[in-house]
């Protein structure tokens, strides 16, 4: 099971007014599991995205992200169509006309434009997509459409997921209760910029198409953008935001009002619930790994620092055997690449015990303290640069022997 996390329960995920999902056993790679979702909105709904920066990205990104930029203010996004089992990427031309027929049945469907469908895939590379079983399928998740099916969609987006996320919040916008639900997948080759993942967070929340443009790229930065597993840019990473603007708010058009930091902040709370959850979940974890870097000069040079030690294999299965062989997260720090880095300054943390300073094992620091620690199942690494007063943080997990097991047998 993952570490420390308990999966929502379905009463716990709160509709949002505007927006109904429907799920279907499509087939694509496996039978007998939800492995298509369809997620419907309500006309007038504002639609805002992120996606990988991979150059290889997949043809659903390339589609969907052409979608987005086509529509004008007449015009908004009315579906959304996610499939598991197999990524649509690496598939040249002809996937992007797969991806492109899979809107052009679900508008039929729906009595909409075609380009008010965006199309997400994830799972194996390098397949053909299996446009007639997804064609097949989608009737089925239509007629499955429900307010209240939120569980649902986040069972039928997993790939090597072990466990479904989901999780919701509410807020007082101006005497108006705002509501705000997400799902994410994601456990493997999990990297930012973003993940192997997808994540789609609605809000009935009134507000303008720049602001949850804004946002979403806040949210995504600071919840998405700080999780790594292995180190590895998926190629169909995608993080939506949706505002259908049916709570009863006035519209929220002031990125200086306080009810637009309230409601930013709400659905990065969500975002990094979610985002956290992915790297609880990631393939073979078992210890969750939070990296504090205080004191920079700047956040990227946190930055670089946190992912030096993030990415490290060797503290990876440093932490997974839970031994203090903690100069190997001395020595990720001093390849990280920061300039005139001062390591006689420099102070590192296990949780509150002092591990290193002055350039050495503090004077304190006794191994039994640091053994401790690392049996812990959730583990703070605090490192203090004592150069400035930028700070970061970046989620993180071990790197065990299942890892190895279930990337080795993903195909089969």
């Amino acid at each position: 099971m993952p570490v420390n996390f308990t999966p929502p329960l379905p009463e716990q995920l709160l509709p949002i007014k505007g927006v109904a999902l429907g799920t279907a056993e499509a087939g694509i790679k496996k039978p007998d599991r939800k492995d298509l979702l369809v997620i419907t909105l309500d006309e007038c709904t504002k639609v805002a995205g992120v996606f990988t920066r991979n150059d290889f990205c997949a043809a659903p990104v390339i589609v969907a992200k052409e979608h987005l930029l086509s529509l004008n203010s007449l015009c908004s996004i009315r579906a959304l169509v996610v499939n598991t089992g197999n990524a649509n990427a690496g598939t040249g031309e002809g996937g992007i006309t797969s991806a492109r027929a899979t809107c052009a049945e679900l508008a039929r469907l729906l009595g909409c434009n075609t380009h008010q469908v965006l199309p997400f895939s994830t799972g194996v590379i390098m397949e053909p997509l299996p446009l007639e079983r997804i064609i097949a399928g989608l009737p089925a998740a239509v007629a499955d459409l429900k307010t209240d099916n939120w569980f649902a969609a986040s069972q039928a987006i997993m790939t090597t997921d072990i466990v479904s996320k989901a999780a919701s919040k509410q807020v007082s916008l101006n005497g108006a209760t705002a509501t705000i639900t997400g799902i994410a997948k994601g456990s493997g080759m999990i990297h930012p910029n973003m993940a192997t993942m997808l994540s789609y967070i609605a809000t009935d929340a009134a507000l303008s198409q720049p602001l949850l443009e804004e946002i979403v790229r806040y949210a995504a930065e600071n919840s998405f953008n700080r999780i790594t597993v292995d180190g590895d840019t998926s190629t169909n990473d995608a993080f939506i935001v949706i505002g259908t603007g049916r709570a009863g708010n006035s519209a929220i058009t002031d990125n200086e009002s306080a009810e637009f930091a309230q409601l930013r902040d709400a659905i990065t709370e969500v975002a990094a619930q979610l985002a956290q959850a992915i790297i609880r979940d990631g393939e073979g974890a078992t210890k969750f790994i939070t990296i504090q870097v205080e004191g920079g000069k700047t956040r990227d040079e946190c930055l670089k620092v946190a992912y030096a030690i993030a990415h490290s294999p060797l503290v990876k299965t440093a932490f997974f055997a839970s031994d203090p062989n903690l100069g190997r997260i001395l020595a990720a720090i001093g390849y990280a690449g920061i300039e005139r880095l001062d390591v006689n300054r420099l102070r590192l943390y296990l949780d509150n015990v002092l591990v290193a300073e002055k350039g050495g094992r503090a004077e304190g620091y006794l191994e039994q303290d640091g053994q401790r620690v690392m049996k812990q199942p959730e583990i703070t690494v605090r490192v203090v640069l004592n150069r400035g007063h930028a700070s970061t943080t970046v989620w993180t997990c071990d790197l065990s022997y299942d890892y190895v097991k279930i990337n080795a047998d993903y195909r089969s």
